[in-house]
């Protein structure tokens, strides 16, 4: 028996299979061959970033991409080994470098535990609670990390690490240059083929054939020539362990699940289609589990390479199970070849998706004017905070954070009272409207003028009102107890169901601050 809750399975009907994954065959294929060519030299930088062999990461790609095709809730969305779940295990690889065989096996251990995190995630839904994050803090993240792809770029750009910079330096941006005229050029001749895929081939073909000295895949590190096996994580089963890889796990397991529903989120906006978030997280956590066992690390959803796709042509489940398969392909039966694909080529293709992915018009001039300032001090918070930290959680984070304290701040001064004074002179009638909680209670105390009311009897009208916690009740008892104070009864009506019930459950119960 299955332990995933069937409704958190991806369910295809025989009337959705072709829409699901054989539309446009041709052109899933071909973006999911892009896509394992770009893949390889990401995959390869982020083991040398989480301080482990280049396999690691390129056995995480391709079994996380085919795994996710499969079990996930996003057609079209590439996942595979990334910079974020990277920068969260460097610190556990590096205390145990003296160990490499351990530290290789807390990393898968932790790897399966954050799997087994997401699956739970999946069946807590916790991908329902994306409709909290705002229209800002995407435009933020996009930009960011638009922003962060380009930077990645520049070490290749500059040959900053390499020995051979002086003679390099020159082909290698003619080569950059070449890369993006064929990217941007040949879609006003021909789209029926991705032209990444014409750069790189092109470009390659040249760099073998006339012997040009230029970096290449394979000075990033050696490609594996054999499948990885399955294998339990070689570390002692004991709590000990447990407690040196939870953190780990868990961090990895809300890194990758943020990463990956923000992507979803960016392509149901690009493609017009909604995603099933909770078949997201479900997935990645299987996907997660499955790697561990295979000798891969953490990975999740890729912003950057599912924008390759998305503009490569790739929309179905086929082109994000082709670029697993044929990173799989390349790496083992091509591997000669791959290694000779120069850096250059790739560089470009990466700097396209930075220009793509950016959003040009957050940053226009009377889009500026027109958003509210503080739409415009969340997006730029996280932004910066994202290119600072290289950590995108921190980034949406804080920029969640700062929207939610900018709105508590606005409706906790949209708190009305208005009165008025019966023709008899016998009562007076306040009426207050907004939202009732404790940001606004402070607000509320003080908009009734009590020693200007000259008659004993009032009545607080609260129809365009509603009580959300129980600040709110302790600052109405404090204005009846003000009008009682001066011999004046207050009365409350008006309320609905909700904020009656919560007033008759705590009125009196509770004392205001002091």
């Amino acid at each position: 028996m299955s332990f995933i809750p069937s409704t958190l399975m991806p369910r295809i009907q025989p009337a959705d299979l072709r829409e699901a994954w054989l539309s446009e065959p041709k052109a899933n294929l071909l973006s999911g061959l892009v896509v394992a060519l770009a893949l390889i030299p990401e995959a390869i930088s982020f083991s040398i970033i989480a301080g482990v062999a280049p396999q690691v990461g390129l056995y995480a790609s391709f079994s996380i991409a085919i795994i996710i095709s499969i079990a996930g809730g996003r057609p079209g969305m590439i996942s595979a080994a990334t910079g974020a779940m990277a920068l969260v295990v460097v610190d556990l690889v590096a205390e145990y470098k003296d160990n490499p065989t351990l530290a290789l096996g807390y990393l898968f251990a932790a790897t399966i535990l954050a799997g087994l995190f997401q699956i739970a995630f999946g069946y807590l839904r916790v991908g329902e609670l994306m409709r909290f994050v705002p229209r800002t803090v995407m435009v933020g993240f996009v930009n960011a990390l638009a922003i962060l792809i380009f930077l990645a770029q520049v070490p290749h750009i500059l040959l900053s690490d390499n020995a051979n910079r002086a003679s390099q330096l020159q082909m290698n941006a003619i080569f950059i240059i070449a890369g993006l005229a064929i990217i941007y050029g040949l879609p006003r001749i021909t789209k029926a083929i991705p032209s990444p895929l014409v750069a790189i081939v092109v470009l390659s073909a040249l760099t073998i054939g006339m012997g040009f000295e230029i970096p290449t895949v394979g000075d990033m590190g050696d490609l594996p020539s054999a499948l990885p096996w399955f294998a339990l994580p070689e570390v002692p089963l004991t709590f000990e362990t447990l407690r040196i890889i939870f953190p780990y796990a868990l961090t990895l397991a809300f890194v990758g699940l943020l990463e990956s529903l923000l992507t979803a989120q960016l392509l149901d906006d690009l493609t017009d289609t909604n995603s099933n978030k909770n078949v997201e997280s479900t997935g990645q956590g299987i996907a997660n589990v499955a790697t561990g066992f295979l000798g891969g690390m953490a990975g999740c959803a890729m912003i950057g390479q599912s924008m390759i796709n998305f503009r490569s042509g790739g929309r179905t489940r086929l082109s994000t199970l082709a670029s697993g398969v044929f990173l799989l392909i390349l790496i083992l039966a091509l591997g000669s070849l791959v290694a000779q694909i120069p850096m250059a080529v790739l560089v470009a293709v990466m700097i396209m998706v930075s220009i793509g992915t950016f959003d040009w018009n957050s940053i226009k001039p009377e889009a500026i004017k027109t958003m509210p300032r503080t739409e415009t001090a969340v997006m730029v918070a996280t932004v910066a905070i994202v290119v600072l930290t290289h950590n995108l959680a921190y980034g949406v984070f804080a920029g969640v954070v700062l929207s939610a304290v900018f709105f508590v701040r606005h409706v906790s001064h949209v708190v009305q009272v208005t009165s008025v004074v019966d023709p008899d002179n016998v009562e007076r009638l306040f009426a207050v409207s907004g939202e009732l909680f404790f940001a606004s209670t402070n607000d509320l105390v003080h908009s009734f003028d009590y020693d200007s009311v000259k008659v004993k009897r009032v009545e607080i009208d609260l129809s365009n009102a509603h009580i959300w916690d129980s600040s709110a009740v302790v600052a109405l008892d404090a204005v009846v107890k003000k009008f009682e104070e001066r011999g004046i009864s207050a009365e409350l009506v008006g309320l609905n169901d909700s904020s009656q019930r919560l007033h008759v459950r705590t009125s009196g119960r509770l004392s205001a601050a002091h």
